[in-house]
């Protein structure tokens, strides 16, 4: 098109007004169109040096982002991103597991122990029971996936004793665990089950001294078991932790700890059955401590009870009248499916202080005298006592609301599509205090997916973590 071939017509009418527009630009072009074409005529006609002409730069204004071009504008590409970013960020938080530290000074603190409690989730257990992972994904469940996940985890924590539940591949974890410098004791169920509870030590740090365990079928408890050591601690570990030269004071002691795992009856209806197994654990370790020398003591472990319960009561204030709770409310648990799809259907909009509370209708059924035998381990009994004077490690570091109950208690340590609450727990005598514990995942990070395990945890249970110190190194508050 020539410059005639592109001059205005002139308007005959109003109604050329848009074709005069139209011709306008077309003009304008033009001559910017004929202007590039002599341009580069020119340069081809000069053959003694060679140019490479660049572009003028366009010059954009403040904050603009030279990839809005290419970003889609649909409002399909638009929802796709927002998932994309909704993801991205759910894999963020939901890696994020925060310390939280208790008021004592522990600067001091020479003699130190980072302990784990994990559920693991047996494969068996897996297995038998795929209405608990409906909605996850059949490759979440693969045990070479999740032993993988469980033992980068609970590496990464520093660790000084690992206790599991739901052990059925010890020698799987034994193998992965002792590369790390761990050694490890199982203690497997009776009967036909093939899981148990695992527990291992640091060997730079520990010693093992004697190892026990309780079967509870031999007091007609079923076919759980809990397991117990005696660690001591490795004064050359303790003492390298100081510059300082050790006292003589520290120089004579040898630190020596009880630790006791167990994973109790699940059953919410058997509360006689559960306060049986909870009771003798309680007494063996009063017992082994005693025979040590009264020595400090670490009880862990799924105890499935939840933090409102009679169960946890009894643990915490060391007594319990068992005539004033109905056996099938001993563990806070609720019993009856029909009520399970209730809270389910209502668990969006449940209380973030109250994510699992007990079934609060009474009851009329009553102790039988062989419920009471099993609960109390004497005929006619109706109190429970023990002599250990107990706290939980989570109650001593204060949490985030989004973590934790009203009690300072974690709000959930287990998800599955049937239930999500608190049922593990750290339990410690007052000669040791929390320095820290591993804060658990918000309610609402964990609703996002549908249930655990997921991409990043390896069980439908959390970790619990705590280090703790020796009162008589620590100041107090």
């Amino acid at each position: 098109m020539t410059k005639k071939e592109c001059r205005i017509i002139p308007e005959e009418t109003s109604s050329a007004t848009v074709k005069r527009k139209h011709i306008y630009f077309e003009e304008f072009h033009c001559n910017r169109q004929t202007k590039r074409q002599k341009l580069v005529s020119s340069e081809t006609k000069t053959k003694t040096k060679t140019l490479t002409l660049n572009p003028e730069p366009v010059r954009n204004p403040p904050g603009w982002n030279r990839f809005h071009a290419i970003r889609p504008c649909s409002s399909s590409s638009s929802r796709v991103h927002k998932r994309w970013q909704k993801r991205n960020n759910f894999r963020s938080s939901e890696a994020s597991r925060n310390w939280v530290f208790s008021s004592y000074d522990c600067s001091d603190c020479k003699d130190k122990v980072v302990i784990v409690s994990y559920n693991i989730l047996g494969v068996e257990n897996a297995a038998k029971h795929p209405d608990l992972y409906l909605n996850v994904p059949r490759k979440f469940l693969k045990w070479d996936r999740r032993k993988d996940l469980i033992c980068k985890e609970v590496n990464h924590y520093n660790a000084d004793i690992l206790c599991f539940q739901e052990v059925d591949r010890f020698k799987d974890l034994d193998n992965l665990l002792h590369e790390n410098g761990f050694k490890g004791v199982y203690k497997v169920r009776t009967g036909d089950a093939c899981d148990g509870c695992a527990l291992f030590w640091n060997e730079k740090k520990f010693t093992l001294l004697h190892e026990d365990n309780i079967e509870f079928q031999d007091f007609d408890l079923r076919n759980n078991v809990a397991q117990f050591c005696v660690l001591k601690m490795n004064r050359h570990q303790s003492e390298s932790s100081s510059h300082a030269k050790p006292s003589k004071k520290r120089q004579m002691r040898s630190r020596r700890l009880l630790v006791g795992n167990i994973h109790v009856l699940f059953n919410p209806n058997r509360g006689d059955i559960k306060l049986g197994q909870v009771r003798l654990f309680l007494e063996k370790a009063y017992k082994l401590s005693q025979e040590w020398g009264n020595i400090p003591v670490i009880l862990v472990g799924d105890f499935n009870s939840i933090p409102q319960s009679a169960m946890y009561q009894f643990l915490a204030s060391s007594e319990l009248n068992i005539q004033l709770h109905d056996r099938r409310q001993i563990s806070g648990q609720l019993e009856h499916s029909s009520q399970r799809r209730k809270i389910r259907a209502q668990n969006k909009d449940i209380d973030r202080h109250h994510v699992w509370t007990p079934f609060s209708r009474q009851l009329t059924s009553s102790w039988s005298d062989e419920e009471l035998v099993l609960a109390t381990g004497n005929k006619g009994f109706t109190h429970l006592q023990h002599k250990l004077n107990l706290s939980s490690a989570y109650l001593g570091a204060p949490g985030s609301h989004r973590t934790r109950d009203s009690h300072g208690e974690p709000l959930a340590t287990s998800y599955h599509s049937k239930f999500m609450g608190t049922v593990d727990y750290i339990w410690h005598t007052g000669e040791l205090i929390p320095v820290k514990v591993l804060d658990t995942l918000p309610v609402d990070v964990l609703r996002r997916n549908a249930s655990l395990p997921s991409e990043r945890w390896g069980s439908d249970h959390l970790a619990l973590v705590c280090e703790l110190a020796f009162a008589d190194d620590c100041k107090e508050p």
